[in-house]
């Protein structure tokens, strides 16, 4: 007689797991991995490239600078057409050597215009730092950094920085999940994203 309720508790405990869906526990590992296997943490970082007449405070900027010290463009100034005053504007061109580093990158149809694209990183999952649930709401902390695709990517974006974010998860009847835009509260992964506090 005892045998008969051991194999009804037994029964039981293994349709109550198999009714539970890995996703139903939310741990670090899989944390990480609904973080790194999203499509918004996937997203290349593509650097905006414009060549013609741009404002001084855009020849300017670190990113233009970065370019201008691996010799890729060259500036020469020019009169500022009116929606870009202040003067001094720059008339910007690829150098040849330029030329040389980009042709691999654009496609052919993007190497007339003045403006385009260039895919330059993608971002990499360092670490799982810290993970607090209250019911059905979580907020994970985690540090990742960016992994440059080709050389303008390694001149623009350093592959030691870490950043620091954090991300509200929900556990939603199919199990737990980053949060979307539009949730009520807690941070989603794109603004954590944008938000990440690069580390010393």
């Amino acid at each position: 007689m005892p045998k008969c309720p051991r194999k009804s508790l037994v029964l039981s405990i293994a349709l109550l797991l198999a009714a539970c869906s890995p996703r139903d526990f939310l741990t670090r590992r899989l944390a990480g991995d609904l973080i790194a296997g999203s499509d918004t943490f996937k997203v290349t970082q593509q650097f905006w490239l414009r060549t013609g007449v741009i404002s001084n405070k855009d020849f300017l900027s670190p990113e233009y600078l970065v370019l201008q010290r691996h010799g890729w463009i060259t500036g020469a100034t020019v009169k500022c057409p009116a929606d870009l005053a202040p003067a001094p504007c720059w008339e910007v061109r690829l150098s040849p050597l330029g030329v040389d580093t980009l042709h691999n990158l654009l496609p052919a149809s993007d190497a007339a215009k003045e403006y385009f694209s260039i895919p330059a990183a993608r971002r990499e999952l360092v670490s799982i730092d810290g993970l607090v649930k209250s019911g059905n709401v979580a907020d994970v902390d985690f540090t990742w950094r960016w992994v440059p695709l080709n050389e303008v990517g390694a001149a623009l974006y350093a592959g030691d920085v870490h950043y620091k974010s954090t991300v509200a998860f929900r556990h939603f009847d199919d199990g737990w999940r980053p949060v979307d835009e539009g949730f009520r509260s807690g941070q989603s992964l794109d603004d954590a994203l944008k938000n990440g506090q690069p580390q010393p």
